[in-house]
């Protein structure tokens, strides 16, 4: 019998923790959440032989490092490996597939650290930006109050633009979803879960933390690993667990809202264009064609994000965003 890499799964979750001598907060980073995105692996991986080697230390708190959180996907060279990890993010008493083993190793994990740092990149062209949570609330959907520190974690990456609404967004698609059709396998049941939209920042959020996302770049742009290196140091220098200096962040980032998702309904969806994400649009402008030839329009003037011409029918194929008013 030929045995395939998808029958060969991996069988343990690799982690890297350095414990300060001081006390102080405890940081996780994470790598390669999607496996086809490894800009942070890179990134750790070289700030792993620095550590060993002398030329930076922790000195207070402590720090994790995870350099490939889902080692299937990261294995196939693929975005996820039985399903998107950062999708329903919970652990589960009866795992269905390995990110739900997965899930029940790094859901410990992230409850045992104060900040995360989880690092992305994307399908499409455009520059970097990093995504943060709600302001802060006393609502059902993302209670928070931790929100002055999160825009800090943000400001101290250097991403040049700032997103939120990411969790409001994702409830609004899963509703669509719902009433769409009912669940009638797996996979569907996942995407019309009301935890669809929680990841690891929203896990992260629910237990008393904060952090952020950060997409480095398009995936196969050499200037990602410096893009998440930076972001790494910096948030070591923000947080006090090194030495480093933490240098001086712009009195000003664009900050934009996303405000509507909208999934692939068929195979044959097409754009109309080939968008890179924050590319502009005006309202009325057509962003794709249906395969029945229906033209899907912005509602209003802002941008595309995300946008993924590869998408698989039923999830998301762009995102809808405008500035913060």
């Amino acid at each position: 019998m030929t045995t395939t890499l998808r029958d060969s799964q991996p069988t343990y979750l690799r982690t890297h923790t350095y414990h300060g001598l001081a006390p102080g907060p405890r940081l996780l980073v994470l790598g390669a959440v999607h496996g086809n995105e490894t800009c942070g692996t890179q990134a750790i991986t070289q700030l792993l032989q620095e550590l060993d080697n002398g030329p930076l230390a922790i000195q207070r708190g402590s720090v994790t490092f995870v350099p490939v959180t889902n080692p299937l996907a990261y294995k196939l060279r693929q975005r996820s490996g039985d399903r998107n990890l950062n999708r329903n993010m919970a652990p589960s008493a009866i795992p269905q597939d390995f990110e739900d083993r997965i899930a029940n190793v790094l859901c410990p994990l992230l409850d045992a650290h104060e900040v995360l740092l989880d690092l992305h990149s994307f399908h499409t062209g455009g520059a970097p930006f990093v995504m943060i949570g709600p302001q802060n609330n006393t609502g059902t959907l993302e209670p928070f109050s931790q929100a002055d520190e999160e825009m800090q974690l943000a400001l101290c990456t250097g991403a040049p633009r700032i997103v939120e609404g990411w969790l409001e967004t994702y409830a609004r698609g899963v509703q669509r979803r719902a009433s769409a059709a009912a669940a009638s396998n797996r996979a569907q049941a996942l995407v019309t879960n009301p935890n669809y939209g929680v990841g690891t920042t929203e896990y992260m959020r629910s237990r008393g933390g904060y952090a952020v996302t950060l997409e480095c770049g398009q995936h196969d742009d050499p200037q990602g690993v410096a893009v998440a290196r930076h972001a790494i140091l910096q948030t070591l220098a923000l947080l006090g667990l090194t030495s480093l200096p933490l240098q001086p962040t712009p009195a000003s980032r664009d900050i934009l809202r996303l405000v509507d998702v909208t999934d692939r309904d068929h195979a044959r969806d097409t754009f109309s264009r080939e968008w890179r994400s924050f590319d502009g649009v005006s309202g009325g402008d057509v962003i794709g064609v249906r395969h029945d030839g229906v033209q899907v329009k912005a509602p209003a003037d802002g941008f595309v994000v995300f946008p993924n011409p590869r998408g698989e029918v039923g999830q998301e194929w762009f995102y809808f965003a405008q500035r913060r008013t």
